[in-house]
Formats: structure tokens, sequence, C-alpha cells
């Protein structure tokens, strides 16, 4: 384990004991990290702050919760983080989906009003995300769709597919690179 690992360990520590100033040094830590994660998936600035502020709110209530066995909490935040976006997402989609149903019925002819840019452009990222996904190896889409789709963690997904968790981890790790390459500009 690293001396920051450790101290973050220790400030998560004493945090769970009710040490505001730990959790205080724990957020100057990893706050711009987090809030990175975040915005590179909602793409909005302000969703990803109000989420960075659920996902610390979250970590202090639970941070007796947190285990150094299962990741660091970098990790622990990251991920908290990450579902907590996934979940943003999901309802975004699932009210799209309610306003384009409530459209087509005012519209009474089963046609739909317009679509805006955004929504043209969203599905456009999703179709080439699809298409990078689909150049990968098997053995790393399957790890990469398992975690980021199903939302499961490393262990859960090397348990699903019977793999060492460093073969999941390394596959993740070279399908993200890979991604990253045939996502670029």
């Amino acid at each position: 384990m690293d001396a920051e690992t450790a101290q973050d360990i220790r400030l998560l520590t004493r945090a769970a004991g009710g040490d505001r100033t730990a959790f205080a040094d724990l957020f100057e830590r990893h706050a711009s990290l987090v809030l990175g994660v975040l915005v590179s998936l909602v793409r909005d600035r302000a969703a990803a702050e109000e989420l960075l502020q659920d996902t610390f709110l979250q970590a202090w209530n639970e941070a007796e919760r947190y285990r150094a066995v299962r990741g660091t909490p970098r990790g622990w935040l990251v991920m908290m983080a990450r579902s907590r976006a996934i979940d943003l997402l999901r309802s975004q989609g699932a009210r799209m989906k309610r306003e384009v149903a409530v459209g087509s019925e005012l519209l009474g002819d089963g046609t739909v009003g317009p679509v805006g840019t955004g929504e043209i452009e969203a599905d456009e990222r999703r179709r080439a995300v699809l298409a990078a996904l689909q150049g990968l190896p098997v053995e790393q889409r399957q790890c990469i769709e398992l975690a980021f789709y199903a939302g499961l963690s490393h262990r859960q997904v090397a348990d699903r597919l019977e793999q060492p968790l460093g073969t999941v981890k390394s596959r993740i790790l070279l399908g993200m690179r890979r991604l990253k390459e045939a996502l670029a500009p």
C-alpha cells in the first residue's frame, strides 16, 4: 500500500468517527478527481457539481462501511460517483422516453415533434461507442460491458466470468485504452 492510500484510509477512518476536519482533508484530496469523472460522464458541469456534493455526503454517511480489502478510498469515492451519475443518466433517459410518448399522444397521428440537437448528438455518441465496443476483442468487451453497463465491480466481473481479478482489470484497462483511441477526435 502506498503512502497516499494509507493517508486516505486514516482520514476515512477518522471521518467514520465523526472527524469533520479529516473528512474535509479527504474532500480536498479527491474532489477534483471525482468532479472530473462526473463531468466526463454527465457532460454537464452543474449536474456534476451537484452529484459531487451528493457523493461526498454519501461518503460521510457511509464512511464506517468502507473496507480497505475492497479497494482504495479513492476508488470507493469514484465508484460512488459513477453510480450516482449512471442513476442520473438513467432517470434522464426514462424522462425523455415519457416526454416523447406524451408528445406522440398529443400530436395524435403517431408522429413526434422535432428532436433537439442534444438528443441527436447523444445518439451519435452512443452509436460511436457501440461501434468501438464491437471492435474490441470479446474478452475485453465482456469485461467492460459488465463493469460499466451492468454496474458490476471488478471483483463481481471476475466472479461472473470465472476469471482472476488481475485478468479482468487488465482487460478493462486495455479495452478502455482501445476505446479512447477509437473515439478520439
